[in-house]
């Protein structure tokens, strides 16, 4: 299957879990780090997510050897490319990872755009099923100039990232990718 990177946008935890019912294969997932701290959801994301935990805020280079390990071995790897959650559900600026791992390893890249399941939790106190909407794009891979790319560069695959995810989103959520 691999490797791919799946790219989704991010607006709640949920968000793993529909994942997990997209991809063929359980994704490797970044996490931040203080959920691994935490004992009962670090054994769910080591169990389901395979998680590897970021320490955010800076770059983690032992986070990003993880991944490329993942990739590297034909894995799959889930990586919302927003870095942490959305509160309002518009998209967020992209951080350059998922463009870095993408160009070193030529990794296929699938857009995901999900909506409706940030609001599950207050449908479910009102015994409620909300719409939940996942949309997967077409799968691509950067241009073959991006594997030696240097930081400088990555903003613009960065940008063809975010603007593949906002593509599936509906306009009022797209953000700064409108």
């Amino acid at each position: 299957f691999g490797p791919a990177i799946i790219t989704p946008n991010h607006t709640s935890w949920f968000d793993v879990f529909l994942m997990f019912a997209y991809s063929p294969v359980p994704p490797a997932t970044f996490a931040a780090e203080y959920w691994g701290r935490i004992p009962v959801v670090n054994v769910v994301f080591q169990h389901f997510g395979q998680a590897i935990f970021v320490d955010r805020g800076k770059p983690d280079r032992s986070a990003l050897r993880a991944a490329l390990e993942v990739l590297k071995e034909d894995g799959i790897l889930g990586l919302a490319p927003e870095g942490t959650r959305s509160h309002d559900g518009v998209l967020q600026k992209g951080h350059d990872g998922a463009a870095w791992l993408a160009g070193r390893t030529d990794a296929e890249i699938t857009p995901v755009a999900m909506w409706g399941h940030e609001a599950m939790t207050k449908s479910w106190m009102r015994l409620k099923r909300p719409l939940v909407h996942l949309h997967v794009g077409e799968s691509f891979k950067l241009p073959p100039e991006a594997r030696k790319a240097r930081s400088r560069e990555l903003p613009k695959y960065t940008e063809l990232i975010m603007r593949e995810i906002a593509a599936l989103l509906p306009a009022e959520q797209r953000g700064r990718y409108a």
